[in-house]
This record gives C-alpha cells, structure tokens and sequence, in this order.
C-alpha cells in the first residue's frame, strides 16, 4: 500500500521558517518525481517546488530563493525547507510523488502552514 505522510506544518510568524518533510512507503522512492504543491483558501492548487528522480529542482516565482526541496532516498523523504516565510505563504502543503509520466501518481495527506503575527 503506498503512503505519503506530511508533517512539519505549523504557526510561524512572517520572516519565520518551517522545514516540511513527506515520507514515503509501499514504492521505490528514488524512481519518483516529487512536488510540493500548496492551497490556499478560495485558491487553486499551485505548484510550489519540485525535484525529480535525478535530482533536478524546480521551483515557482514566488518561492524562489526563500524555498529549497531537496530529497533524501535512504529516508524515503522530501523535504521543503521554508525560509523568509510571508502571510501569502498560508496554504495546506500537499507532496505528490509521480513517476511514468503521471500514470503512477500518489498524494499525502496535507499539513497546514500558517503565516501570521
């Protein structure tokens, strides 16, 4: 059965910072793409950063140089380090873990950050 489970959401206040963490279990995690996305009330579902199996990162405009994904496939986990935190930052973070060109795509659960004083 395959899992992905978010934690690391929380309360911060703006310039503050948050690592999120989503572990993965029931796949071979190193074969998969992973992104962060986030939603934010009365909001679309946006892509925040994304990191593939080999590696290579991506991220939206509006996280850049504050946000860094990174991965780390002898924990099964992918992780979002969260810095500079702003109050447009307030979403629920979900992972997704895909590979095979989305034809295996998989969703944790989703951990609240909130950005407020």
């Amino acid at each position: 059965q395959v899992q992905l489970v978010a934690s690391g959401g929380g309360l911060v206040q703006p310039g503050g910072s948050l690592r999120l963490s989503c572990a993965a279990s029931g796949v071979i995690f190193s074969f998969y793409n992973m992104t962060w996305y986030r939603q934010a009330p009365g909001k679309q579902r946006e892509l925040v950063a994304a990191i593939s199996s080999g590696g290579d990162t991506n991220y939206a405009d509006s996280v850049k140089g504050r946000f860094t994904i990174s991965r780390d496939n002898a924990k099964n986990t992918v992780y979002l380090q969260m810095n500079y935190l702003k109050p447009e930052d307030t979403a629920v973070y979900y992972c997704n873990g895909a590979r095979a060109r989305g034809r295996y795509s998989y969703w944790g659960q989703g951990t609240q950050v909130t950005v407020s004083s």
